[in-house]
């Protein structure tokens, strides 16, 4: 079952690279089949864009925006600012990738995305975003799927599945390292 004709969510993103990240929300979403549309916003190299977004996503009727964003990360707070749609804020650690030479330390950002989660958490009162933790696109789409289960209450009974399957696979997990032991179990886990 679709939950409706056209998207209930739209997942945006100040740059193609965060698209890495932000395909958590968009799997989550496609496993409930719920519709999104997906776009890059730059909330500082396309301000008027992330304007006209924001109308645009009003007129859609989308119920629900995931905005995640790297450094600065004033996305969310941005387009929350120019709607009354929920934002939910991703704070993205970026990578430095685009040199092949630098060594995998030097591809992180100094602040290790803590700059990002900042930026989208201290929000100035009454200008709210939500935020998950840092590269957790597909808590923000759980997230999502929860406000919406508030509308579809088919939605709701798969949410509940989903928690389920969780605890099925925390205990079914337990009993296999009880059975083979702490040493056996992680070998063979993490190998």
């Amino acid at each position: 079952m679709t939950y409706s004709k056209n998207p209930l969510v739209g997942i945006i993103m100040g740059s193609s690279s965060d698209s890495r990240i932000m395909k958590g929300a968009a799997e989550i979403l496609d496993e409930f089949k719920v519709k999104h549309e997906d776009q890059i916003i730059s909330a500082h190299r396309t301000p008027a864009r992330l304007a006209e977004y924001a109308q645009h996503a009003e007129k859609m009727g989308f119920d629900i925006i995931i905005a995640g964003a790297g450094g600065a990360a004033h996305l969310p707070g941005m387009i929350a600012s120019h709607t009354v749609i929920p934002v939910i804020g991703v704070p993205i650690l970026v990578y430095n990738d685009k040199h092949h030479k630098k060594t995998d330390t030097e591809k992180f950002s100094a602040f290790g995305g803590l700059d990002s989660l900042l930026s989208i958490t201290e929000m100035p009162s009454g200008s709210p975003v939500v935020a998950v933790g840092v590269n957790k696109a597909g808590n923000a789409g759980i997230y999502a799927m929860k406000i919406l289960a508030n509308k579809f209450p088919e939605l709701k009974k798969k949410l509940k599945q989903h928690k389920s399957n969780q605890h099925e696979s925390v205990v079914k997990e337990s009993e296999m390292m009880k059975k083979q032991g702490l040493s056996s179990f992680a070998k063979k886990k993490f190998k």
